[in-house]
């Protein structure tokens, strides 16, 4: 299985084109929902090995330590997961834990925002499924930082190349995409 055939999947099924509002409040002419390929049993397979690859490249080029990988519910956990349980089978010394951040901090219990394996102190890979502006990603940092974690980069399955890596960037946060816009399409 190869980089074909997840953007195969991606085109068939999460790749839309009409005029779409985005989550940003910008019309588009094209829609991606990436949740529908990182559901899919073949896709989340791909997509784990792909950026695991993506992600591993980075780390030993880079001489860095990697705590864990999440980012905002629900578009990062399927790939998060998927990315988290390849590093586990193919260098388990290296594994990934895995954690999500909520939109909002929870209004019971511990009320907290980021659930899962993360704890202050741990350097994090952020992830987003796409990116347009870069806001659900930065939101997602931003907590991440709030609650002790250093984020080392970002893990995008698609950069829409809409200004969303470069607003990322300004933070002083690489990103590392499977795919742009151009490269899909």
């Amino acid at each position: 299985m190869s980089a074909a055939d997840l953007k195969a999947i991606l085109l068939e099924k999460s790749v839309r084109t009409g005029t779409f509002t985005l989550a940003s409040g910008k019309q588009s002419d094209l829609y991606i929902d990436c949740r529908v390929t990182a559901l899919d049993p073949v896709g989340a397979i791909l997509i784990g090995e792909m950026g695991w690859a993506a992600v591993r490249e980075k780390i030993q080029s880079e001489g860095l330590h990697i705590d864990a990988i999440g980012g905002m519910t629900m578009g990062a956990d399927p790939i998060s997961l998927a990315v988290g349980m390849t590093s586990a089978r193919l260098h388990p010394d290296e594994a990934l834990q895995v954690f999500t951040v909520r939109k909002e901090p929870k209004g019971h219990g511990q009320g907290k925002q980021i659930e899962g394996n993360f704890k202050s102190g741990d350097t994090v890979i952020v992830v987003d499924d796409v990116i347009t502006t870069g806001g659900s990603t930065l939101k997602a940092i931003d907590a991440i930082e709030r609650d002790g974690g250093k984020v080392a980069f970002a893990l995008v399955l698609v950069d829409r190349e809409e200004g969303g890596r470069q607003a990322i960037e300004e933070r002083g946060i690489p990103v590392v995409s499977l795919f742009s816009r151009s490269s899909l399409l």
